[in-house]
């Protein structure tokens, strides 16, 4: 079988800091490559993969802002799409734009929808409806205008995080710095418990991190900016609990996750895909406010660590991932 998968050019594949579209590609195309498919990765020409790259970029856009986003993107998407006939499927890592060639195209697409920045996208999507092959992340996150031909949860490679069985006492904050990540009520929900907070994640919006974020900066409170993988996985191991207190409807949320993985668990506003990540109770606690939230800080001693790893290896390993996308990619 002859694969391509489709990588956004934003950030380099697999993302050095943030780019969680990139890694989980990135996953995909290495887990393919080790049961003997042939894959085309396609993604920026400083990505890393064993198996062939293709590139119309040496950088992406995010990394070099010499470039104009939308046109490396067409470039990037075109490159592939006349070169379609070669593979016997697409896996499109690349949201809806890629669909639009897929009637031109005799080659299937396979397409991991990896949230919906918006709906004013969704009429794209339903265009494509009976060819499009439609993946979703989470259960939460279907449209009802769409058929699907399954839910694969994201997969992530164990073997980049460690198990921490005797944590530091410090709270962990690991997103983006923006309104619906919820890093002003991690903030207070540190303050209410007298915990240390460590925040960590790329500031989107700056205005947001100027008013809600850094006034409450202290030696109890510290950002730490964004981090490479060993780092993530130092913090992630050793913290006593992941806050996650989204105000939207996350489709997945891969340092949730990523903290199970290390045996952290999470505390988490219970919206979007949180009730399928997170056992309540058992690998965490799902909240509906700041006070349930500092109440289950105060919990977290009847969570048992390894708990969180065993859920995390048997749910959201990047082994079963590539099994069940590759049970489709032979069903279509």
């Amino acid at each position: 079988m002859k694969v391509a998968v489709l990588s956004p050019v934003a950030w380099r594949t697999p993302p050095r800091h943030y780019g969680p579209w990139e890694q989980i590609a990135s996953n995909i195309a290495e887990g393919m490559y080790k049961k003997g498919i042939e894959v085309t990765l396609f993604a920026t020409g400083d990505s890393i993969t064993t198996g062939k790259l293709d590139s119309v970029c040496v950088q992406g856009y995010e990394e070099d802002r010499t470039q104009d986003a939308k046109v490396l993107e067409c470039l990037h998407i075109s490159n592939l799409m006349e070169k379609a006939d070669q593979f016997d499927i697409i896996h499109n890592n690349f949201d809806f734009l890629p669909l639009t060639y897929s009637g031109l195209i005799k080659t299937p697409i396979i397409t991991t929808i990896h949230g919906f920045s918006s709906q004013k996208i969704v009429p794209v999507y339903k265009k494509y409806n009976s060819m499009g092959h439609y993946v979703s992340i989470s259960n939460s996150d279907r449209s009802p205008e769409l058929n699907y031909l399954a839910t694969v949860y994201n997969g992530l490679n164990v073997k980049d995080f460690d198990f921490v069985e005797q944590p530091n006492d410090y709270l962990l904050y690991f997103g983006r710095i923006h309104y619906d990540k919820g890093c002003a009520e991690a903030i207070q929900i540190a303050q209410k418990s007298k915990r240390k907070l460590l925040i960590v994640g790329i500031i989107q919006d700056e205005s947001y991190y100027r008013e809600k974020v850094k006034p409450y900066l202290n030696e109890q409170i510290q950002y730490i900016g964004h981090v490479g993988p060993e780092k993530r996985n130092e913090l992630l191991g050793n913290a006593i609990a992941l806050l996650h207190p989204i105000n939207f409807n996350e489709p997945f949320g891969m340092s949730v996750a990523e903290a199970m993985l290390c045996g952290t668990p999470v505390i988490a506003f219970n919206r979007g895909s949180m009730p399928e990540l997170i056992q309540t109770e058992k690998t965490g606690y799902l909240v509906d406010t700041i006070d349930e939230a500092v109440e289950a800080v105060s919990n977290l001693k009847n969570i048992k660590r390894n708990n969180c790893r065993d859920w995390a290896i048997a749910q959201f390993s990047s082994e079963k991932m590539v099994d069940d996308y590759f049970d489709l990619y032979k069903k279509i």
